[in-house]
This record gives C-alpha cells, sequence and structure tokens, in this order.
C-alpha cells in the first residue's frame, strides 16, 4: 500500500542534526545572555541563544548568563549552569518575587540594569514568546534598535535574518550604539551540549538595590499548559501535524493517536487553530512556533507560506494531501497523494505499539 512507503521513512533512523556552520569560539568580555529556566536547568531555546551568543566572531568577549527568579529552583539553575557549560564566565543572578514571572517591565528594567553596571557590546536571548516579550521593551529602555530572529552571523556587526515569511533572507549590519540586541532563532542553532569537562563560573548576585520599584501596570495571572505525555512541541524529534482538512475536533484525534504511536508532539495549521479543532499553543507558523524536527509529517495541510515559514527547516519533511498541486509538496522529501482519513488509519495499524 502507499502508506508503506511512509512507515519505511518513519523507522529509519532519525537524521542527526547537522553542527552549526562555523565554530564557537571561547572567549573573555563583554557579552551577555538573557536566560529562560526551568526545573532547575536553562531552558533549550536559551542555550540555542549561548551558541549563537558564542559564535561571535573576531571578538575576545566571553560570555555572562543573566537569570532572574526566586526559589531553589532560581539558583540550581544558576549551579548548573556555571558547572556544565564551559563557554560560560560568569553567572548572573537576580533573586526576587519580581522576576518568578516573565512580565516584560520588570525583565527589561532588570536588563537596563545590568547593562548598566556589565557594559555588555552584545545581549542576547531566544526569540520565543520569552525574547520576544521581553528583549524590544530592554532595547527602548537602552535606545538602541533590536535586530529580530537572527539565523546566522557573519561578523560582530553584520547577521542574517529571514524576512517576506522566510521566502528571503536579509543580511543587516547593526552600525548603532552599545548594546547590540539580538533575539535568536533556535533552529537555527543546535543548543549547547553539557560539558564533563567543564571549569566552573563564578556566580555573582545582581544588586538589585537601585532597582525601580514602578514596575509597570501589567498583572500576571495565570499559565495555563498540557498536562500529557507529549514532547514539547518547539524541541521535539518527530512532528505530526494536521490541517484543515481534518474537519473536526474529533477527527484530529487521529493525529494525536499517530503521535502517540511516535512519541511525536502535534502541531497544527493556523487554519486548524482558529476552526477549534486544537489549542492555539500547538499552532506551528509565522506566527506560531517555529520548529525543526528530525521529522515532520503533515497531513492534510496544504503549505501556505505562514506555515511553511514555521517548519521549512524540519530535517525530512513528510506530507500527505489529497491534492497533488497543494504547495506543501514542494517542501517535502517524501509526498503521498492520498485520503488521509485512509492512510492515517493503515499507519496506526502498521506502527508498532511505542515502548
Amino acid at each position: 500500500m502507499a502508506a508503506r512507503a511512509l512507515l519505511g521513512v518513519i523507522k529509519k533512523r532519525a537524521v542527526s542534526c547537522p553542527a552549526f556552520r562555523g565554530h564557537y569560539t571561547f572567549r573573555h568580555g563583554s557579552t551577555l545572555v538573557v536566560a529562560e529556566h526551568e526545573g532547575g536547568v536553562i531552558k533549550p531555546p536559551s542555550l540555542s541563544a549561548l551558541a549563537a551568543a558564542t559564535c561571535l566572531p573576531d571578538t575576545d568577549s566571553s560570555v555572562s548568563v543573566l537569570l532572574a527568579g526566586s526559589g531553589p529552583s532560581l539558583h540550581q539553575a544558576a549551579s548548573h549552569a556555571a558547572s556544565s557549560y564551559p563557554s560560560i564566565s560568569k553567572v548572573l543572578v537576580a533573586d526576587s518575587d519580581k522576576f518568578k514571572d516573565p512580565l516584560a517591565e520588570p525583565w527589561a528594567k532588570l536588563v537596563h540594569l545590568v547593562q548598566q553596571s556589565g557594559g555588555y557590546s552584545h545581549i542576547f536571548a531566544a526569540a520565543n514568546s520569552f525574547g520576544k516579550n521581553i528583549m524590544p521593551r530592554a532595547a527602548a529602555l537602552l535606545g538602541v534598535s533590536p535586530i529580530t530572529d537572527v539565523t546566522g552571523i557573519s561578523d560582530s556587526n553584520t547577521f542574517v535574518r529571514p524576512i517576506y515569511a522566510g521566502n528571503a533572507l536579509c543580511t543587516v549590519r547593526y552600525t548603532g550604539a552599545s548594546p547590540c540586541i539580538l533575539t535568536i532563532r533556535s533552529t537555527s542553532f543546535p543548543a549547547l551540549q553539557k560539558s564533563v569537562d567543564s571549569n566552573e563560573a563564578s556566580i555573582s548576585q545582581v544588586d538589585l538595590s537601585t532597582l525601580d520599584e514602578d514596575l509597570g501596570r501589567s498583572t500576571y495571572i495565570s499559565q495555563s499548559s498540557q498536562d500529557d505525555e507529549r514532547p514539547d512541541l518547539g524541541n521535539a524529534r518527530i512532528v505530526v501535524t494536521g490541517g484543515r482538512a481534518l474537519k473536526s475536533a474529533e477527527n484530529f484525534k487521529l493525529i494525536e493517536a499517530l503521535a502517540e504511536k511516535l512519541g511525536a508532539a502535534v502541531g497544527a495549521t493556523r487554519a486548524a487553530v482558529d476552526a477549534g479543532y486544537v489549542p492555539n499553543e500547538l499552532q506551528v507558523g509565522q506566527t506560531g512556533k517555529i520548529v525543526a524536527p528530525e521529522l515532520y509529517m503533515a497531513f492534510g495541510v496544504s503549505g501556505a507560506i505562514q506555515h511553511l515559514a514555521g517548519m521549512r527547516d524540519s530535517k525530512v519533511i513528510v506530507a500527505v494531501n489529497n491534492d497533488a498541486d497543494a504547495p506543501i509538496f514542494q517542501v517535502a522529501d517524501y509526498g503521498l497523494v492520498g485520503d488521509l482519513f485512509e492512510v492515517i488509519p493503515e499507519l496506526l495499524e502498521k506502527l508498532p505499539e511505542k515502548k
């Protein structure tokens, strides 16, 4: 059957993530990474920002990492960062209840405060909801223009970022005052791996005595997330995505069942999200999450330009659509023209149970 070819693709050993073009250099000096942490460790998107920071050529500066929050998790993350990544020369810790929630106002003022005392030439953060929320406001406080969604670093002042939904790449030269503020597309920079041979970096407490108490009018209310065992969409090795062709939330359970068998994350197009099939945290695309898994499977996804912008860097792309002219086939490595309501049940039947 046609689905047997797809089954062969799924069963192949996953393609390893290619090394970033270039090399990491370990330096002494003036680069700051504003990092997000959870459960006592730095989150993967921030590790990608750290990897990008270590790729600045023609400089002789080391990398400091800024961690903020409160409680044991913060100090555990600081100790882990200091002992696990040799490119980090210093870990700055801002321990206060003001930073326990990712609100832009207090975090931006913290970045401003740390920059005033540290005089960093570059400040990096991930181009995820955390970095996109904080860094533009921090840049405004510092009176500089940020460069967002960076996918390549040519030199200390020249960077590459996508435009027109990823259909063109723009080379940007920064000529403004220090610091140069950058948000990094994490799929373009493999996250740094832990090293057992790391020399432990110093840990310093940020002096918050001069921090302005008037931190804005926004209030943190709550955070909701999926309570399941599936991998996080932004970091999953395999992503199974469904589009509007699923026709209903009930039918979308086919995508969830296939993802369960593959140990994959579930994704969705904007059309599927807008139709109410799944919550918007599963949206992949220009206005959703940017993913680059080892295997990306798209069922009933036409391939709108906004969606392609969020997944075109995937290592292997498999598409199933009953329209032979669907744009998704132009970027797919493997394509099957067929009815997803026949293909997915056959895959579910043929695939072994997840161990």
